[in-house]
């Protein structure tokens, strides 16, 4: 064989890297976030390039030394640092594309702060990232930090729109198809390897590895959201521990699930609300892929409207997961409380917490040293087999699906967040199929256009800025990917702050939904929608001063609210009322409506990853499968991803 030619392993190798580096580069930016919690602005600064600029709406800071002075005294007295101050940063739905060549990266990001100075003075402010990243002396760097300020405003009054003329479009770096492929065909030869197929293989069970885990984590925090104690349980392994600085360590089965009563009995009743979203969460396999860590934070959104109350609380985790024959499980869970407030008082006068010292947790290392040129050295090891080489591209092809489908996941919110309709419908599959709010559902891109043309009267161009917005935050991904890399099941979070110009009863505050069946497949070499559901609202804020704890139910005997004007303008392929059960209890389905402060119906579409739990209520393909059978991605050629325990992509039982 000439020494020259390419070789199989170099271009698996190049790949491997690649997926390696997108993740990197998602990290950074989540650290940026989690430093920014203990006010740590020079581990933030170092997280730039040597040259690196931060662009904060007009206000720039060049350089490693200045951003980390202008992250200081923008901060304040809200710093972080000192007990009953808070500069809790979330930078959450990550869509993020790599270069061809790798060596750079484009990222948009959602970004908003709770900020609190102890004394009286609490801060809210959100807008939106679009980041330039660069890979510099063999380590992924922000190259530029483009925060685009959207809303602000002080916790007493409640928020409104930065400026009066309407929030513009921040435009986008990515086309509709680039949402799809987060790492484009690579330009050039692979440079050679030094890699061996075992050494492969273990850096690509590495990433599958942390897919699983990433899974779990957020498994975990659905079941808290909804006080499944049992399932929780079930998600630890033997000898667990359950730590919670301020509160006691709680061991073993009973202990944890102890350790979950402190927020009450299993189950929700009326009025409860439990909603703790995790973000910005990073997660490290440890050598030998048996033990993996993972950090993040979540902010408690919590209260009973029946007694009108509501709280906040902000922590930090770092918790310890361990492989158990096979299967990845909580060995330990570590929870740092920051903050608790009440909702009414708000955290400006430093809540609840304890006057103690703040200690500053250990983060996680993100970025690994590499060698920049991707060549080593020039003797590589032998190829593998036809058959070891399908397996290990087979492997990666799972991993890049996760992050295929966290893409388009992404695209979809801020898509539809900018009213723009045509790259909305186009970011779905051919024959996939999209819920109408409070409707029913659309086949294939031009119904689900049609249906959004006709409710919202045609997209806004590129120069129009919007009085109000109802964000669609996507997060806390449950991405189960099928055996083959092709299709996977997706759930996010509906995280939903509200803006407009003026503090209004209907549009200030956050509500909360849940997309709990979608799907992704890869088409044409582009990852894209198959299906898309909405179950909503769980939780929402009637005004902001009362906020979640001051909802009421609807008088006793009133009509449901009405469904879509949909169903008269536009009607549906299928009606949400046609689903029977699935749509039982939300606003255009069958039955009484329930809206907040009751207890919507919860839909999973996976059992207890670990036991095999089947929840209450359980759909595990797409919402429309049943009733048209052609609606499933296996109807089409592709494998319904694992809904339970699973190795590999394959379902245990």
């Amino acid at each position: 064989m000439n020494a020259d030619a390419p070789r199989a392993i170099d271009a698996l190798a190049r790949d491997v890297e690649r997926l390696e580096s997108l993740r990197e580069v998602k990290d950074v930016q989540r650290a940026y976030a989690q430093f920014s919690q203990f006010g740590q602005w020079e581990a933030m600064a170092a997280l730039f390039a040597e040259d690196g600029e931060l662009r904060w709406g007009e206000e720039i800071a060049t350089g490693r030394e200045a951003i980390a002075a202008w992250l200081e005294a923008d901060a304040g007295a809200m710093d972080g640092r000192t007990p009953g101050t808070l500069h809790t940063e979330i930078v959450d739905q990550p869509l993020v594309n790599l270069s061809a060549d790798g060596r750079t990266a484009k990222g948009r990001w959602h970004g908003m702060r709770f900020l609190g100075d102890g004394k009286g003075r609490a801060r809210i402010q959100g807008g939106l990232h679009e980041n330039d990243y660069v890979l510099e002396n063999g380590r992924w760097r922000i190259a530029a930090l483009r925060y685009h300020p959207q809303y602000e405003g002080d916790y007493t009054t409640g928020w409104t729109n930065v400026g009066d003329d309407g929030i513009p479009i921040t435009p986008p770096h990515f086309t509709l198809d680039e949402s799809g492929v987060p790492i484009p065909p690579p330009s050039g030869p692979a440079p050679r390897t030094t890699a061996s197929a075992a050494e492969l293989a273990e850096r690509i069970a590495r990433l599958n590895d942390e897919d699983e885990v990433r899974n779990l984590q957020a498994v975990y925090g659905y079941y808290v959201d909804r006080k499944m104690w049992s399932d929780v349980v079930d998600l630890f392994a033997d000898g667990a521990v359950v730590r919670i600085d301020g509160a006691g360590v709680h061991t073993g089965p009973d202990g944890v699930r102890r350790a979950m009563e402190r927020m009450g009995a299993e189950g929700l009743s009326h009025g409860e609300l439990n909603d703790r979203p995790i973000f910005d969460l990073i997660v490290e396999i440890r050598p030998g892929g048996q033990e993996a860590i993972a950090c993040g934070f979540e902010i408690g959104m919590l209260g009973n409207a029946d007694k009108r109350e509501g709280s906040w609380e902000f922590s930090v985790f770092r918790n310890l997961f361990v492989k158990d024959g096979g299967l990845w499980k909580l060995k330990e869970l570590h929870i740092t409380p920051l903050l608790a407030a009440d909702y009414f008082q708000g955290w400006g006068d430093g809540g609840t917490t304890p006057e103690t010292e703040r200690v500053v947790p250990e983060f996680l290392e993100v970025t690994r040293k590499r060698d920049e040129s991707g060549t080593g050295a020039t003797e590589g090891s032998a190829d593998p087999s036809e058959e070891e080489l399908a397996d290990l591209r087979r492997r990666l092809a799972r991993s890049e699906a996760w992050d295929g489908t966290e893409n388009v996941s992404a695209a979809y919110g801020f898509y539809i967040d900018d009213m723009q309709w045509p790259e909305m419908a186009g970011i779905f599959a051919v024959n996939g199929n999209k819920s109408s709010p409070f409707a029913g559902y659309y086949f294939g891109r031009e119904r689900i256009l049609g249906a959004a043309n006709a409710f919202y009267k045609g997209s806004r161009p590129a120069d129009f800025r919007r009085a109000r917005i109802s964000y669609h935050w996507r997060t806390q991904p449950v991405i189960m990917v099928s055996h083959d890399g092709r299709s996977a099941n997706l759930r996010t979070r509906l995280f939903q702050p509200r803006t407009s110009q003026t503090v209004t009863p209907d549009f200030t505050g956050f509500a909360g939904g849940m997309y709990p069946n979608d799907q992704a497949v890869l088409e044409d070499g582009i990852w894209r929608l198959w299906s898309l559901t909405i179950d909503e609202h769980y939780f929402n804020s009637p005004t902001w001063e009362g906020g979640w704890a001051m909802a009421e139910d609807r008088p006793a005997g009133s009509p449901n609210p009405p469904p879509s004007r949909l169903l008269e303008i536009y009607p549906p392929d299928v009606k949400l009322t046609e689903l029977g059960k699935r749509q039982e209890g939300f606003r255009g389905g069958g039955g009484t409506t329930i809206d907040w402060p009751g207890i919507p119906p919860m839909w999973f579409g996976y059992r207890n990853p670990v036991s095999g739990r089947v929840p209450e209520l359980y759909w595990p393909d797409c919402v429309t499968y049943r009733l048209r059978p052609e609606s499933s991605m296996t109807a089409h050629g592709y494998q319904l991803p694992p809904t339970g325990p699973s190795i590999d992509g394959v379902d245990l039982d």
